[in-house]
């Protein structure tokens, strides 16, 4: 059974007139989808929302509606909401983050930050009109300008890092206050004030709630660039040192491979074991490298690991005998993948990932994505299909493997993992499945349940991978 798509706006009014505020609880209206985001326009005396399916049978589920509160039974439909992986003439097209306006008295729609060739991940109306945007690109996340949709975007260097949760001050002036949230690889996540975007530069800090960090031999990160066997297209990824081995030679590799499939590895602070390398289809490098993927979502990534391992080992930063993988969601796609290919990983790590596509598509929660990927359905492409489902080709693989996965996952249903650690049994092959109880596919539920996750990860990385 689905999970439910029922939504209920309320109204709460709440009467000051008596010393005990009393409150009065109506309902708006009720709609058969859920309310992702609600917002309310007190110029229009509108409520603007957005519409999201549990489950993503087809792009146009996802809706920008608006309701006039003097008549609360119409609901309009104002546009298509504009995300990374979105509806084209009835096919899938994938791009980075957009920003755009929308006129709720003329209904125009105006794109902002066409000229910025990076992934737009947040925004902020300014005080004296125009946005801030946190842009990204590469592997840093910078705060823009703009002031109209038909002007240029400006960038405001300040520290290189990622800067989030941007908020200004409602003063008219431009000279408002700015605080936001800033992190980077040796930085942990800190909130910094500045009273002018002209010196963001000197940005205050005002939060010590990580100084924890700081008391700690912490692992230093260096972004290791190269250039792809493939197409000689220039990549980087990110080498993160253990503590105290910062730039030393013949190193244990452990290969952390991002989801998403576009999710990006950032200068950032951050504590998950989900991301390594910016490889193909990762945001923030251009909707023309993101899409590269396409009809070869694990081929043309895959081959770009593989390129970057074979590198590290000629430059003798890592010991070709001490190789490890692991990977999450999208990242556990590629390691099932990864794993068929070479033999030269003594350990993997694979979580929600897929093993065969066809059976995906028809029960995982998101079924657009796999048809974008392999470039339509199985009946359209087969040979895709065939090709790139790891189910196929399992006989190849001695990588003793880790499976681990969300009782209750529908983004990537746990069957996947079934069939991955039933094939490794058949095969004779080291494998151990975990499935954690009422989880789904982010591990939120319990909190001991990450901690059991990484426990057992280490326990068969120093088992089979001779990692320390």
């Amino acid at each position: 059974m689905k999970p439910s798509d029922e939504s209920t706006i309320y109204h709460i009014h709440i009467d000051r007139k008596t010393p005990l505020a009393s409150t009065t609880l109506n309902i708006v209206r009720n709609d058969p989808f859920t309310i992702s985001e609600l917002l309310f326009s007190s110029s229009e005396q509108k409520l603007i929302l957005t519409s999201i399916k549990a489950v993503f049978e087809i792009m146009d589920d996802f809706e920008i509606y608006s309701i006039n509160l003097d008549n609360t039974l119409s609901l309009s439909h104002v546009m298509f909401l504009m995300s990374g992986l979105g509806s084209s003439k009835n096919s899938s097209v994938i791009t980075q983050e957009r920003l755009y306006s929308l006129n709720l008295t003329n209904g125009q729609i105006q794109r902002f930050a066409k000229d910025f060739a990076g992934n737009i991940r947040e925004s902020a109306t300014r005080p004296d009109g125009g946005v801030y945007i946190l842009g990204q690109v590469g592997t840093n996340v910078q705060i823009y300008t703009q002031q109209s949709s038909k002007k240029y975007t400006i960038l405001h260097h300040g520290l290189d890092g990622i800067c989030e949760s941007i908020s200004l001050s409602l003063s008219p002036h431009k000279n408002s206050t700015i605080a936001f949230v800033y992190s980077s690889y040796a930085q942990a996540k800190e909130v910094y004030v500045v009273d002018s975007i002209k010196q963001l530069e000197s940005a205050k800090v005002i939060t010590n709630e990580n100084r924890l960090f700081t008391e700690h031999n912490l692992p230093r990160v260096k972004t290791f660039k190269w250039t792809s066997d493939e197409d000689d297209c220039a990549i980087e990824e990110l080498l993160h040192y253990p503590p105290g081995k910062f730039k030393s030679t013949n190193l244990p590799l452990l290969v952390l491979i991002h989801g998403g499939p576009h999710a990006p590895s950032l200068n950032q602070f951050q504590l998950s074991t989900d991301t390594w390398g910016s490889l193909a289809a990762t945001d923030g490098y251009g909707d023309q490298f993101l899409d590269e993927i396409r009809y070869e979502p694990l081929t043309r990534p895959g081959k770009d690991i593989l390129s970057g391992v074979h590198r590290l080992i000629q430059d003798g930063i890592v010991d070709l005998n001490r190789l490890a993988v692991v990977g999450y969601s999208y990242g556990g796609f590629l390691n099932n993948w990864l794993i068929t290919q070479t033999t030269n990983f003594k350990a993997a790590l694979s979580g929600s990932g897929s093993v065969d596509y066809v059976s995906a598509l028809g029960t995982m929660k998101f079924p657009p994505l796999i048809d974008y990927l392999m470039g339509g359905f199985p009946w359209d492409t087969s040979d895709i299909y065939a090709k790139l489902s790891p189910i196929y080709q399992l006989d190849k693989v001695r990588t003793p493997t880790l499976i681990v996965t969300g009782e209750v996952d529908i983004r990537v249903p746990p069957g996947q993992n079934f069939m991955l650690e039933r094939a490794r049994h058949y095969l004779g092959v080291p494998v151990q499945l975990l499935i954690f109880p009422t989880e789904r596919h982010s591990f939120r539920n319990n909190p001991w349940h990450g901690k059991i996750k990484v426990r057992e990860e280490l326990k068969w990385l120093n088992k089979y991978g001779h990692q320390n």
